[in-house]
């Protein structure tokens, strides 16, 4: 399988790896983009755990110093192929903050393999790469590590010249076992990335602001804890928020850089940036990594102006505001950011059965959606539909684009498709959310079988690095 496809833009999908902001100071980092004109007071930083998953790498090959005929050949050098892919997994290991350990001695028969499994058992890291470097011998020995890896998540990389078809067959549908066969080397930084990725969901916090009581949920299979507050705390913490010199200069950012203003005024945007406060302040102070709440409720009892703006601006810088309590979008949009490092549009779903398209339309989405280092696509200041008030985003979509469509349905299991960008639509004369646009479906042969609701549409074409990393966490696949 190849997952190191870019997107249709241009931009590769394995870009340095940007942790949620919100763990590292966001508006720092912004800041040193070049993004706003302001300094890192509005919030708190969280600090970053210290710890780090750990990944062990093994190679299994015979323990001879040359090979004769057969695959890969006498004229490939084992030392230093191994040497090559050590040097690589530890870049890779540097670059994504990983604890890498590298057993140097090779699998080369049954004890070897079953010492290491039952070391695999009493001491499981938090990933596993199991290299093969040889075409016949390697495969026995591998069958059995991937048949009896536990819930260790492991990687099987089999460079070219390791493997033909009827190798690759017994661990391709085995839970929490990808295997990587492929010529690209580099590919490993992606499989490590993948490991983090695995990692940094179990252990991600998102902080969900709704109904009356505090709890916490932790899923099955991703591992995430959705972090429950009481709705009250939203507009308790907005009282507190002072219209500081941060909050002037976020809102002098949006009206300067938007295309054009429509509806709101200054003192909408202003609140606007006083909502983004408030989304940092609530997850600095519950210790989270994401923030979502039950926005439609508040606004309705006029408790609140829309936190639209807010949650874009969120997702420009690697984090994460998810309309609705919606927690499948909002674990949908981590994993994309951590996966991808670029933003995903949670929208709500409405098929045109006369152009058999599917349009997609909410009031808050992010600008930066090329990659939270890329420059942002044109946005329109408009209010939030719904409630005509408060500051929303209208982005306008690159005409043509290749999107990806993704989301959970339930922790264990996601809907995944692509399409391609056919037109952005305005509000009005049409009705729906400020950011509004038409996609073609691949591989749909009529928009209204399309699955789910509130889906993320993310740039580029990442249907095969998403199968990747379901097929390694143990997360069902089911196509759009």
């Amino acid at each position: 399988m190849q997952t190191n496809k870019s997107s249709a833009s241009g931009r590769p999908i394995s870009m340095s790896r940007r942790s949620f902001l919100a763990s590292a100071g966001a508006l720092a980092a912004t800041a040193n983009m070049g993004m706003f004109d302001f300094a890192s007071s509005l919030s708190a930083a969280v600090p970053r755990s210290a710890k780090k998953p750990l990944v062990r790498a093994v190679f299994v090959r015979p323990d001879v110093d040359r090979y004769w005929l057969g695959w890969p050949g006498a004229a490939y050098d084992i030392k230093a192929r191994q040497r090559q892919y050590t040097d690589t997994l530890e870049a890779a290991a540097k670059k994504f903050e990983v604890d890498l350990v590298v057993i140097d001695k090779p699998l080369h028969d049954e004890n070897a393999v079953n010492a290491f499994l039952a070391q695999l058992k009493r001491i499981p890291p938090d990933g596993l790469f199991v290299i093969s470097m040889s075409l016949n011998q390697s495969w026995p020995h591998i069958n059995k590590i991937a048949q009896n890896h536990g819930k260790v998540p492991t990687v099987v990389f089999s460079p070219m010249g390791t493997s033909f078809t009827g190798h690759l067959q017994e661990t391709r549908n085995i839970p929490g076992v990808f295997t990587a066969a492929t010529q690209d080397i580099e590919w490993l930084h992606f499989g490590m990335r993948m490991h983090r990725t695995v990692w940094d969901m179990k252990n991600t916090r998102i902080c969900i602001c709704a109904g009356d009581k505090a709890h916490d949920r932790k899923l099955e299979v991703i591992g995430t804890t959705l972090h429950y507050i009481p709705s009250k705390r939203f507009p308790e913490e907005f009282k507190k928020v002072e219209e500081s010199d941060e909050v002037r200069a976020m809102a002098d950012y949006y009206a300067k850089n938007a295309k054009k203003i429509v509806e709101p005024n200054k003192k909408d945007i202003l609140t606007a940036a006083k909502n983004y406060t408030v989304c940092r302040r609530l997850m600095a102070a519950e210790d989270c990594q994401g923030f979502s709440m039950d926005c439609l409720g508040p606004i309705g009892r006029h408790e609140i102006k829309p936190p639209c703006m807010a949650f874009s601006r969120l997702r420009d810088e690697g984090g994460l505001g998810t309309c609705e309590a919606d927690w499948n979008a909002a674990i949908s949009t981590r994993l994309t950011n951590l996966l991808f490092d670029r933003p995903g549009f949670m929208q709500d779903p409405a098929p045109n059965s006369v152009n058999n398209t599917l349009m997609a339309a909410h009031c808050t989405c992010a600008t930066k959606l090329d990659g939270f280092d890329a420059p942002p696509e044109p946005f329109i200041l408009r209010t939030h539909s719904e409630s005509d008030t408060g500051v929303a985003m209208q982005v306008l979509w690159r005409i043509g684009q290749k999107v990806t469509i993704m989301k959970f349905q339930g922790p264990g299991k996601i809907i995944l498709g692509t399409g391609k960008v056919l037109c952005n639509i305005d509000t009005p004369p049409a009705g729906g959310c400020r950011t509004s646009v038409e996609l073609e479906l691949d591989g749909v042969a009529n928009a209204l079988d399309t699955k789910g609701f509130h889906q993320l549409l993310i740039y580029g074409d990442l249907e095969l690095p998403f199968k990747a990393y379901c097929q390694l966490a143990g997360i069902e696949v089911e196509h759009i």
